[in-house]
């Protein structure tokens, strides 16, 4: 998921004699909702573990100019206009090492690939990622650019090693799901998407009940516990590659109306 805000990143077998062959713990129960791990990937979701770099750029930002205060501020909005504009200045400005500039990068990457400019967010992605390999949050939200551009093949190598550096990421789990779904692969898609709600937890679960539901596939609560109603639309889900358990809105305002 680089998704919601678009923006992203989601092991454990599935319930009983569903995913008997996944590996690790079982996922939550009814009355076991887990406080979800939430994501680094989809608008706010896949900038986990940006907020730390910027608040700590603001602040030196502070001690310097006003102008560079406001860029760093703004490189964090929610608007994605400003967002690009601030990360932009940033950029330009080039005073950063190479791990703050691969952060700026990131987060414009993101704020276009939320507004459906793919090509140019993977050429940032692109560019944070020479900065600083090893940048999980990235690599999963540039995989999950390329599979929402229609290039589902070409992100798995990226998911599959934003996994290798964090393996319980709920959101870098959501997108290999995706991408093993469109792939045409449904049962590893599965076992992702249990995953995911295993490491996610209850908002994870919740925004799967919401995106089940708006496909007519559950009709249970929107709570964040897992039910095994919630598998079994998923196994339906996975059956066509059109199908997305994420809701449309993140706020699952079309599910709950």
């Amino acid at each position: 998921m680089a998704r919601l805000p678009s923006c992203m990143i989601l092991p454990y077998s599935g319930p009983d004699g569903v995913l008997s062959n996944g590996p690790g713990p079982a996922p939550p129960r009814a009355g076991r909702g887990l406080t979800g791990m939430w994501r680094e990937q989809a608008g706010t979701r896949r900038v986990k573990g940006l907020t730390s770099w910027i608040a700590a750029l603001v602040l030196a930002a502070g001690l310097a100019t006003g102008a560079r205060a406001d860029s760093a501020a703004d490189c964090f909005s929610e608007d994605l206009d400003r967002r690009i504009t601030g990360c932009t200045a940033l950029i330009e400005q080039g005073d950063q090492n190479a791990a703050d500039l691969s952060y700026a990068y990131a987060m414009r990457a993101l704020a276009y690939s939320l507004k459906g400019r793919y090509e140019t967010a993977i050429h940032d992605y692109d560019m944070a990622i020479s900065m600083r390999p090893d940048f999980a949050v990235a690599l999963n939200n540039r995989a999950w650019a390329l599979f929402r551009w229609g290039k589902a093949s070409d992100g798995l190598p990226d998911v599959e090693r934003s996994l290798e550096l964090s393996p319980t990421s709920a959101h870098s789990l959501d997108t290999r799901a995706h991408i093993k779904q469109a792939l045409g692969d449904p049962k590893s898609a599965l076992r992702d998407y249990d995953r995911a709600m295993w490491y996610g937890g209850a908002r994870m679960i919740r925004l799967y009940q919401c995106g089940l539901t708006e496909q007519k596939l559950y009709s249970g609560e929107i709570d964040g516990t897992w039910r095994p109603e919630v598998t079994k639309a998923l196994e339906a889900c996975v059956l066509d590659k059109t199908c997305d358990p994420l809701p449309a809105d993140e706020q699952c305002r079309a599910a709950t109306s």
